[in-house]
């Protein structure tokens, strides 16, 4: 049995999809018929060499982004074990800055040459 809120909400869901069937534009321009690479050139050769100063920053980022996620639950973690967790803590902080040390001592920091 169809009960008056079903008829509704089906001949709503049918004008719905038939306005968004009509409503867009039929004929869309070049530029948008055209791939987006990043701000690379889509027409161009695929083969042109990336930076490897631009991965060495993306890699760096997503390091110290996962420190952060890592070290977000400290102040509850301490409430539950004060030692352990401020020791996991400082090793932590310890490692990633040993590892910046290095990084920026060997100059990968440097993004100009």
């Amino acid at each position: 049995m169809l009960t008056p809120t079903l008829v509704t909400i089906t001949l709503v869901a049918l004008a719905l999809i038939s306005i968004s069937f009509w409503l867009p534009q039929t004929s869309p321009d070049t530029e948008k018929l055209s791939p987006y690479e990043c701000g690379f050139d889509p027409l161009g050769t695929a083969r042109l060499p990336f930076s490897l100063r631009f991965f060495l920053i993306a890699i760096l980022f997503l390091l110290f982004d996962l420190e952060i996620a890592l070290l977000l639950p400290l102040p509850w973690a301490i409430n539950s074990s004060p030692i352990s967790t401020v020791f996991w803590a400082t090793a932590i902080i310890s490692l990633l800055t040993l590892g910046l040390i290095y990084e920026w001592s060997q100059g990968g920091l440097e993004w100009a040459e």
